[in-house]
């Protein structure tokens, strides 16, 4: 596979074409934690709730750490749960996978760099007919028309995380001990996190910029960036928090 880097390539995903909404069926789609931010907002319910309803948990590639995957009907078709006769009923909030299809993003990470290199390439299935289709785009203008921008600064956040998890920092507990179940709150139940922080008085324990404290407060996107956070502090004394 080479990568795209600033060749152009075709394609549109629209109702007249053929195969539309084929894609959304039959789906093997890992979601990460901003993909549920933002699912559970457009669909108004707690994290909890989404959790229940929409999620299975499965055996990944990071052993000391759950995967967690869009749960598809139960009926023959197999289908996102997202899914009506005219297409996504979730896609202004649709999650990463589906964004940044039909390209594949693979990070480059090392310790010396302070930004990781990232590089697209393009993923054809023999059903998917949008290829045909004569819009054209480079990586740069996909990013764009996708608003691929903020998921991937929050998955590459996430990225960190789940490093961290690699290494099994619960050494010692088992599956699910308290700080396992500690980070899936963080990751996973926003909402979840938000109660705990609270009954904790987790924010008067650290040093931070009032203006980040506001920004915890009023968004959970930013709540999660300090749940990565806090978890580096908790798990490996590492990251940016400094405790008062």
């Amino acid at each position: 596979m080479v990568p795209l880097a600033d060749t152009e390539f075709t394609f549109e995903c629209h109702p007249g074409v053929e195969c539309f909404t084929l894609c959304c069926r039959n789906v093997d789609m890992i979601l990460y934690p901003y993909d549920i931010v933002r699912l559970k907002h457009a669909l108004a319910i707690d994290s909890e709730e989404f959790l229940r309803s929409y999620v299975t948990l499965e055996k990944g590639d990071n052993i000391f750490f759950p995967t967690v995957k869009l749960k598809l009907t139960g009926d023959a078709t197999r289908a996102c749960p997202f899914l009506n006769d005219k297409g996504c009923t979730m896609y202004n909030d649709r999650p990463t996978a589906c964004r940044t299809y039909p390209l594949e993003r693979a990070v480059n990470r090392t310790r010396d760099q302070s930004m990781p290199d990232d590089y697209y390439f393009m993923t054809e299935h023999p059903y998917c007919l949008g290829h045909k289709e004569n819009k054209s785009f480079t990586v740069s203008s996909w990013l764009r028309n996708q608003r691929l921008f903020e998921h991937n600064m929050m998955n590459d956040l996430w990225a960190e995380m789940d490093t961290l998890f690699s290494r099994n920092p619960w050494k010692g507990e088992g599956a699910g001990g308290e700080k396992q179940r500690l980070a899936f709150l963080v990751c996973y139940n926003i909402d979840g996190f938000r109660r705990f922080v609270e009954a904790q008085h987790l924010l008067r324990q650290f040093r931070m910029e009032k203006d980040f404290r506001r920004r915890i407060v009023a968004q959970d996107s930013e709540l999660l960036k300090f749940g990565f956070e806090w978890l580096k502090f908790i798990l490996a004394g590492a990251g940016s928090l400094i405790r008062k």
